[in-house]
Formats: C-alpha cells, sequence, structure tokens
C-alpha cells in the first residue's frame, strides 16, 4: 500500500511545487506552510484548506490539475490555533501578506467550517468571495465532543491519533479509497501533539455558522453519497444553511474525495470557478479561458442580473 505516496504525479509535484513557510503573527512559532502554484498575476486564487488529518499537499491533485488550466491554487496548512477567532485574525494576517483582497475557498470537513467561519469573520469587509464545502459542517456540536474540546491539549499524540482515526472508513473499499484513507494516515503521522490537539479543539469547540452574514456568498457543497465521517442530519443541515447553493454530489468518494475521485472533485471545481471567468474575481488566467466560453458567459451573467 501506500501507492500515492510514491506515484509519480506526488513526486512530480513535490519536486517542481516548492513549500513556503510564512509567519505573520508575534508568535514566531505560529508558521503558515502552503504550496501556491499558478499564474501570480492572478488577484483572486482558489485557496485549499485541509481537514484535521491533512496537510498542505493532501490537494496535490487538485493542483497538478488546475494549474495545469490556468488558475492559481494556493494549498495551507494551519499553525496552532486554539480557537476560531484566533484562526479567522491569523488566516486574514496571512492574506494581508499575501497581497490578496478577495479569495476563493475550498475547505474540507474542519478546513470548510473554518473558511465558513473566517467568510463570517470577515462580513462588514469581504475577503472571500466563494466557498467550495466539501465533506463539510456548520455546526460543531454535532460531534458531541464539545465537553472533551478543553482537555485536548492535555493527551499524548497516540489518544489523539486514535480519536481521528476513529472516524475513518473501516469497512470494505475499492483500491484507490484505500490509497486515499493510507495517504491520509502517513500524513496524520507528520502532525505533532499541539498541531492535531489545537486542530481537534477547532473541530470540536461549541460553535455554529451564522448563515445571515454570509448568505450573499456563491457556495458549493460538495459530499459523498457513501460512507463518510458526516452524518446525513449534518449534510441536511448544511442544505437547509444554504438553500440557493449549488450541489456537487459523487457517488462515492468517502472522506477523502479529492485523492480518489480528484477526476470528479477537480470538474465540480471548475464549474463552481467558472462563474467567475471574465470579471476582476476570476482564478484564471484569461487568456487561458477560449473567447467563446467567456462570451457564453458574459451572456449567462447579463441574462442572470435581468432576472435579478
Amino acid at each position: 500500500m501506500g501507492e500515492i505516496k510514491v506515484s509519480p504525479d506526488y513526486n512530480w509535484f513535490r519536486s517542481t511545487v516548492p513549500l513556503k513557510k510564512i509567519i505573520v503573527d508575534d508568535d514566531d512559532s505560529k508558521i503558515w506552510s502552503l504550496y501556491d502554484a499558478g499564474p501570480r498575476n492572478i488577484r483572486c486564487p482558489l485557496i485549499f484548506l485541509p481537514p484535521v488529518s491533512g496537510t498542505a499537499d493532501v490537494f496535490f491533485r487538485q493542483i497538478l490539475a488546475l494549474t495545469g488550466w490556468g488558475y492559481r491554487v494556493i494549498a495551507l496548512q494551519y499553525p496552532v490555533y486554539w480557537d476560531h477567532l484566533e484562526f479567522c485574525d491569523g488566516f486574514r494576517k496571512l492574506l494581508d501578506h499575501l497581497q490578496l483582497d478577495k479569495v476563493h475557498l475550498f475547505g474540507a470537513s474542519l478546513g470548510g467550517f473554518l473558511a465558513q467561519k473566517f467568510a463570517e469573520y470577515t462580513h462588514k469587509s469581504p475577503r472571500v468571495h466563494s466557498l467550495i464545502l466539501c465533506n463539510s459542517f456548520s455546526d460543531t456540536s454535532i460531534f458531541n465532543q464539545t465537553w472533551t474540546a478543553n482537555s485536548f491539549w492535555l493527551m499524548p499524540s497516540f489518544m489523539l491519533k486514535k480519536i481521528v482515526l476513529g472516524n475513518f472508513s473501516s469497512g470494505p473499499v475499492d483500491p484507490m479509497m484505500a490509497d486515499a484513507i493510507d495517504f491520509m494516515v502517513d500524513r496524520l503521522e507528520s502532525l505533532g501533539q499541539s498541531e492535531l490537539a489545537s486542530r481537534l479543539t477547532l473541530n470540536c469547540q461549541n460553535s455554529y455558522v451564522e448563515p445571515h452574514k454570509i448568505r450573499d456568498i456563491p457556495v458549493t457543497i460538495m459530499d459523498v453519497f457513501d460512507q463518510s465521517a458526516l452524518s446525513t442530519e449534518a449534510k441536511e443541515e448544511m442544505y437547509k444553511l444554504y438553500p440557493n447553493a449549488r450541489r456537487a454530489h459523487l457517488k462515492t468518494g468517502g472522506n477523502f474525495p479529492y485523492l480518489c475521485r480528484s477526476a470528479e472533485v477537480n470538474l465540480y471545481v471548475q464549474i463552481h470557478l467558472l462563474q467567475f471567468h471574465g470579471t476582476k474575481y476570476a482564478a484564471i488566467d484569461p487568456s487561458m479561458v477560449s473567447a467563446e466560453e467567456l462570451e457564453v458567459q458574459k451572456g449567462s451573467l447579463s441574462i442572470s442580473q435581468e432576472e435579478q
């Protein structure tokens, strides 16, 4: 097993896209790690936020494909933050450092929750132009762990890893999903105690999204129909919260569709970003968009504006 780690694609990614480390807080121990790929002239890129167990490179298949099509893509790994406000403040400083006014966010699980919280946090001076929420949630109480959230920092690493692994699929899965789980287990092993404890704290600390603050942001909800860590109730809650959201359903894909169903995920990401082509918030280099596609886009935009 462990096919992904030794695959030509992954090795090509690691050898061509440098991992950058950036400090934006007064505390030097808070280091953001990120991969920034694609045309630098794009001022509204797509930023990927990983789940509890993930590192920035879990999105390498999105980075390789989307940059090949002319998109600017950034995949992040968070420093140790212990509450949502602290995370949002740090993320805002990171965007300032990268000189990015507005961004599109793709968040997986915890990453999706943090993306929503950041959109909510910056709603008076918006920094989030759109959201893609993959296997995500809007209320941490679904995990029934809000009472333990304050004690994660005390737990040893092996215990924290056991908690995370408990959410991974244990039943029979196809080979690609098995490879994805192996890769995520490997990524989990690379995280230190404080990294894991802080992410689990963010994941379970009592908090929910206030939809009225972010209702004007275009949203795509991406989820899987097979086994994942999210309950049906949590998915239904997301649909209720974003009644106008586009829905991207994958028949299978488990917890990590961006690894094991990357072609489908990449297609849904493109469809989501298509609505911004030809605007200043496009995440793609204009020279990579065909003139015909732009005309169609402008036409559909004017129709939707007339309808409004």
